[in-house]
């Protein structure tokens, strides 16, 4: 169980540091909805890091599965919304919105400007991999992380049996 944390621990990381290279490298700016997707990232790769070090068994790897699920989730919520409003742009505003106000007031944006400041547009498309977008990637990734976190809440622990 202690390498599913670590799995997931290391794919959050993962897509935050690619999310870095994006926006500092390839110039691309992080919308809200962007900018929210990294906090979930963040947060269930730091659930993960902490259940990792912790290596809890029962109760306690099902407390870090219910949080990892439940982040997870959350994300899923995220990404799935922005990838709606992609591909339906007059559904939704998204440039200077109170969305954007908010989470650019947040400590995080204050602290980590280059990670956390919401400056781009939701509707923009500067970038597809295999014709999905970003926040197609992300739901993907959401919904996969989430499958190891529901595991992790619901699988029953290993026990050998001696005859």
């Amino acid at each position: 169980m202690k390498l599913l944390f670590l799995s997931i621990l290391l794919c959050c990381t993962t897509v935050l540091a690619y999310a870095q290279y994006l926006q500092h490298v390839q110039g691309l700016l992080p919308c809200p909805l962007c900018v929210a997707q990294r906090l979930a990232f963040g947060l269930l790769g730091l659930i993960a890091l902490i259940g990792f070090t912790h290596a809890p068994q029962g109760i306690g790897r099902r407390i870090y599965g219910f949080f990892m699920t439940t982040v997870a989730l959350l994300g899923t919520i995220v990404a799935a919304r922005h990838a709606w409003l992609i591909r339906y742009p007059k559904s939704f505003e998204c440039g200077i919105s109170p969305e954007e106000a908010f989470l650019n007031a947040l400590p995080f944006a204050t602290w980590w400007p280059g990670m956390f400041e919401a400056n781009g547009d939701c509707a923009n498309v500067e970038w597809r991999f295999l014709t999905l977008t970003i926040p197609d990637w992300s739901l993907l990734t959401f919904v996969s992380l989430g499958a190891i976190s529901l595991y992790l809440l619901i699988a029953r622990n290993h026990r050998s049996r001696s005859f």
